[in-house]
C-alpha cells in the first residue's frame, strides 16, 4: 500500500523504520512542526522529521492539520493508508476521509483501558501488572475506534516509563506492519471496541509529577517511575526544587527503620532513606537547583542535618 505515516517523537522511530522495511511504501512523513527542545532550546525538527529527510522522504509539517495546504497535498498524494504513531494533533475529519483504509493508530495500551496522552505514564502510575499496545482506526472520538490487533508486554517492577515505552515501541512497531498486512490482504477487520473498561490517560503535567511524602511508599515509588523521563518527579527542600530519579523500596524498613516522618531524610551508611506515610524509600539519583545529577549521597553530604525534611 502506498502510505502517508504521521508521527514526531523518537518512539515513533521504530514504527518509521519498520514500515521502510516493509512491502508498503512510504510517500511521505507528517510529522510536528519544528519546535524548541533539549537544554539550549533550540529549535530543531522532530525525531521522526530527521529520519524521514534521512530516507529521502517529503515531511509535511503543518501547524495544524486542519490547513487547506495540507489537506490539498495529502489528497495528491493519494494514500491507501495513514498509520499513525504518536503524532501528537487531532486530524480533522477532511483527512480522515482521504486514505481509502483510513488512518490506523498504533497505540500504547490494551485499549480501551488508557485512552488518551499518557498511557504508558498511567499504567505504571496505576499498579498496572500487564499492558500493552493496540492498533485501531482513528475516529472522531478519542481513542475509540474499531481494533485491528492488540499485543501485552508485562510491567516490571522497576519499569520507568521510559522503559517500558521503549519496549512497547519496538513491539508496536511489527504489529503496525502486520495490521497493515492484514487490511491490504482483506484478512483483517476491526472490531468495535468493549464498553465496559474504559479509562482515560490524560497527560502528566509538572504539578502532577510532586512527590507527596504522606502516600506510601509503593505509591510514591510508582509515581516517580511514571514521570521518568518526563515530566521528571520532584519534591522541595528549603524551598528548592529537588528532582527525583527512581528510588528503591528493597530492604529499606530493615536498614532504616520506621520512625523517619514523611520527607524525613537520614543517611545510613551509603542509603539515603526518605520517611513516607509507610516504610522509608532509599533515593537514588537527585538533582538539585544548578547542579548535576548526582547519587543521592553524594548530595547529602552537602546538606545540614537539621535541614534534611523534603517536601
Amino acid at each position: 500500500m502506498r502510505l502517508v505515516f504521521a508521527g514526531t517523537p523518537q518512539t515513533a522511530v521504530p514504527s518509521l523504520d519498520a514500515l521502510l522495511a516493509s512491502r508498503h511504501t512510504v510517500a511521505a512523513v507528517l510529522t510536528r512542526p519544528d519546535a524548541p527542545a533539549g537544554r539550549g532550546r533550540r529549535v530543531a525538527a522532530s525525531a521522526v522529521a530527521e529520519r524521514a529527510r534521512h530516507a529521502g522522504i517529503e515531511v509535511l509539517a503543518p501547524q495544524r492539520p486542519s490547513d487547506p495546504a495540507f489537506g490539498a497535498r495529502l489528497s495528491e498524494i493519494a494514500p491507501d493508508c495513514c498509520p499513525v504513531t504518536a503524532y501528537g494533533a487531532l486530524i480533522p475529519d477532511s483527512a480522515l476521509r482521504v486514505p481509502r483504509h483510513g488512518w490506523v493508530n498504533l497505540h500504547f495500551s490494551v485499549l480501551p483501558a488508557w485512552r488518551g496522552a499518557a498511557p504508558v505514564q498511567h499504567a505504571i502510575l496505576h499498579g498496572d501488572q500487564i499492558t500493552g499496545a493496540t492498533t485501531f482506526r482513528l475516529v472522531a472520538e478519542l481513542d475509540a475506534g474499531p481494533v485491528f490487533g492488540v499485543l501485552t508486554e508485562p510491567v516490571r517492577a522497576s519499569d520507568t516509563a521510559g522503559d517500558l515505552l521503549k519496549r512497547l515501541a519496538v513491539a508496536g512497531a511489527e504489529l503496525l506492519v502486520a495490521t497493515l498486512d492484514g487490511i491490504e490482504s482483506g484478512e483483517l477487520e476491526g472490531r468495535p471496541q468493549p464498553h465496559d473498561g474504559v479509562s482515560y490517560a490524560p497527560k502528566l503535567g509538572r504539578a502532577d509529577a510532586r512527590v507527596n511524602w504522606k502516600l506510601p511508599a509503593q505509591a510514591i515509588d510508582r509515581l516517580i517511575r511514571a514521570c521518568t523521563p518526563a515530566p521528571g518527579a520532584w519534591t522541595t527542600l528549603n524551598g528548592a526544587t529537588l528532582k527525583l530519579g527512581p528510588i528503591s523500596l528493597a530492604g529499606v524498613a530493615a536498614a532504616g527503620g520506621p520512625d523517619l516522618l514523611p520527607g524525613e531524610v537520614r543517611v545510613v551508611g551509603q542509603a539515603v532513606l526518605a520517611g513516607t506515610g509507610t516504610t522509608p524509600v532509599r533515593l537514588g539519583d537527585v538533582q538539585a537547583e544548578g547542579k548535576r545529577t548526582m547519587p543521592a549521597a553524594d548530595w547529602a553530604r552537602g546538606v545540614r542535618g537539621a535541614d534534611r525534611v523534603l517536601d
